[in-house]
């Protein structure tokens, strides 16, 4: 008899522990989503409407760039902080050699994507610094977080989260009343923002363990993140390609408009992420958690409506007051609405691509994305050539968006019935 309280109580702190975690996370997007906004707020009421979104488009370009940092080792890094702690200093180390071995990558990767979208509208130099301040040193920054994470230190992690975004709120602030607000200026102030978020986390947050080279480890490991970092790419390049068309098929002043309006969807996003990267964490002690229908479907029916529900609201305050957000805001606000299944759908697609990462299916899961990438760029080269504005385009986002949901659907769920690799 005195073994069912223990079992129940032994439940009971497990779900409590569960609970507390999530709630730390959630903070954390809470927090993010606050000062994201005042750093959104900010920038772009301070640079010209082009110059927004030629920054918004090369920062696209850096986030896809960053992950070919180390390989996509950061996975391995992340798999053994939520399943062998005791090896994050040997796997750090192999970390750190691995970026380094990047860069040669990176950066050839950087000029041709320089040469192919951004050429005729800025200098290198300036697409470089933006491009060092994604990869270099917010993405490493995202591994200290990731680790935290992993380690079920939930408080941390989004503390950290909080801080960096507080300090890119803080740079933008800054650049605000600087005497030059070029895009070149602007660059510079992103860098040291990143770069400041990037030591702070490292020497308050990371765990100290020894750095200890163990190439044999990393090899075993490697074929492994490769898939990651190539499903990583592809996942923000089928996420982002939309900017880059839209700069390179129309000019800075739509890609502008059409950042705003993207930069406003992005933020529903940020609390779905808490919990999908709780969820993630559960399903790779339990790969098999999701395999009823009734309970997939609740969640992706909770994803879609909290999205949706989030732009709706904010569509509604700037249909009321248009410069509630500042004046280059105000261009963009009758257009908020229109893109109103956008986040939804976007969601759901980067968190059935999420599921296919805790279950081990890496490869399928940079297949499916590579996919899904080549129909979204064929999908929105059809809808740049039909959209004369960007009322048009931002309507015809949403049937993109739903046949880019359909497709993920698909070849998610099928996936998913086949056996689960080691995690």
């Amino acid at each position: 008899m005195s073994q069912i309280p223990l079992r129940y109580g032994s439940l009971l702190d497990g779900r409590t522990a569960l609970v507390r975690g999530y709630l730390s996370a959630v903070s954390g997007s809470a927090g993010r989503l606050v000062f994201s906004l005042v750093y959104f707020i900010a920038l772009a009421n301070t640079l010209s409407v082009a110059a927004f979104g030629l920054f918004a488009t090369a920062s696209a370009a850096g986030v896809v760039l960053s992950r070919l940092l180390a390989f996509g080792f950061i996975s391995a890094l992340y798999r053994t902080a939520t399943k062998r702690p005791r090896l994050i200093g040997t796997f750090t180390a192999g970390f750190i050699a691995l970026s380094v071995l990047s860069l040669p990558l990176i950066g050839a990767a950087s000029w041709g994507t320089y040469w192919l979208f951004f050429r005729a509208d800025m200098g290198f130099g300036v697409f470089l610094g933006i491009v060092i301040a994604e990869a270099l040193l917010w993405r490493p920054f995202e591994a200290v977080v990731i680790v935290n994470n992993g380690l079920g230190l939930f408080g941390r992690a989004a503390a950290l989260v909080i801080a960096g975004t507080a300090f890119r709120a803080l740079a933008a602030f800054l650049f605000a009343w600087n005497a030059d607000t070029s895009l070149g200026a602007w660059a510079l102030f992103y860098a040291a923002a990143n770069a400041a978020t990037l030591l702070m986390g490292v020497v308050l947050a990371y765990p100290r363990q020894r750095l200890r080279l163990a190439p044999r480890l990393y090899l075993r490991r490697l074929p492994d993140s490769l898939y990651v970092a190539g499903a990583e790419a592809l996942f923000y390049v089928q996420s982002e390609l939309d900017k880059l068309l839209v700069l390179a098929l129309g000019n800075a002043q739509l890609a502008g408009i059409y950042a705003i309006v993207m930069r406003l969807v992005d933020l529903t996003a940020i609390p779905i992420r808490a919990f999908t990267m709780m969820l993630v964490q559960k399903m790779m002690r339990a790969p098999d958690l999701l395999r009823g229908l009734r309970i997939r479907a609740l969640i992706e029916m909770g994803i879609f409506v909290g999205s949706t529900l989030a732009l709706a609201g904010l569509a509604g305050v700037l249909w009321v007051a248009p410069n509630a957000l500042g004046r280059n805001v105000a261009e963009a606000a009758p257009i908020v609405g229109l893109a109103l299944l956008v986040p939804g759908l976007r969601n759901l697609v980067e968190y059935q691509a999420e599921l296919l990462f805790a279950r081990g299916q890496t490869a399928t899961r940079a297949l499916n994305l590579a996919l899904l990438g080549v129909l979204k760029g064929v999908l929105l080269a059809q809808v740049l050539g039909w959209a004369k504005g960007p009322e048009r385009l931002v309507l015809a986002l949403n049937a993109v968006f739903a046949v880019m949901y359909l497709g993920s659907m698909v070849l998610t769920y099928r996936a998913m019935r086949r056996g689960v690799r080691g995690v």
